[in-house]
């Protein structure tokens, strides 16, 4: 630029009044503006892998159903799969096994009773567990009435490792909890075939 085009854009500007250079608080401004645009990138970003570890947790827990077929609090719960012989479902229901481990779902909310159940359920495998008892309470009197045992009753069976269930015997909670039979182990399936097989040896 030469001095006459100096001169030129000096006239410019003085054609335009008066020209102050931006004030230190407006850049201050911008910069405090940039800042809230990473905040907000930051916050989004969190919110996404929030979002997506939510969503693995979801497909890493099988139970599910958005509509869950309503429960009345005083009628029995129940399910046998097919190959369960009816004198150990019979038995089941009576109450005569040891009950080897118990989950209480009282005060959960129904995502922490999806939670808990299914947690419950692969500790009794990793235990070999094979009869356990699921306290859900009957829900009577409330907004909605037996929810929770309403749930227990459609997630049970979405688990292949649940054999069959029931409502349990008044010394165990009624029919405000469940009896759970379970498949055994793979580990405890090893163990009895290697026995059978000690025993069937000559």
């Amino acid at each position: 630029m030469d001095n006459s085009d100096v001169e030129d854009f000096r006239g410019a500007m003085g054609a335009l009044g008066d020209v102050k250079p931006l004030a230190p608080k407006h850049r201050q401004s911008a910069l405090r503006t940039d800042d809230r645009d990473t905040a907000a990138n930051t916050l989004n970003q969190r919110a996404r892998r929030e979002a997506a570890t939510a969503q693995t947790a979801r497909e890493l827990n099988p139970l599910g159903g958005e509509f869950v077929e309503p429960v009345d609090p005083w009628d029995p719960i129940e399910f046998k799969r097919d190959g369960v012989q009816n004198g150990v479902y019979r038995n089941l229901r009576l109450g005569k096994y040891t009950v080897d481990a118990r989950l209480d779902l009282h005060h959960h909310t129904i995502e922490m009773a999806r939670r808990a159940l299914y947690q419950f359920i692969r500790d009794c495998m990793d235990a070999d567990v094979r009869c356990a008892l699921v306290t859900h309470g009957k829900g009577e009197g409330r907004k909605q009435p037996a929810l929770l045992k309403s749930c227990v009753n459609a997630w049970l069976p979405q688990l292949p490792e649940v054999l069959a269930f029931h409502s349990a015997q008044k010394q165990h909670g009624g029919l405000g909890a469940t009896y759970l039979l379970l498949r055994k182990s793979e580990r405890k399936r090893q163990q009895n075939l290697e026995q059978h097989q000690r025993r069937s040896r000559p």
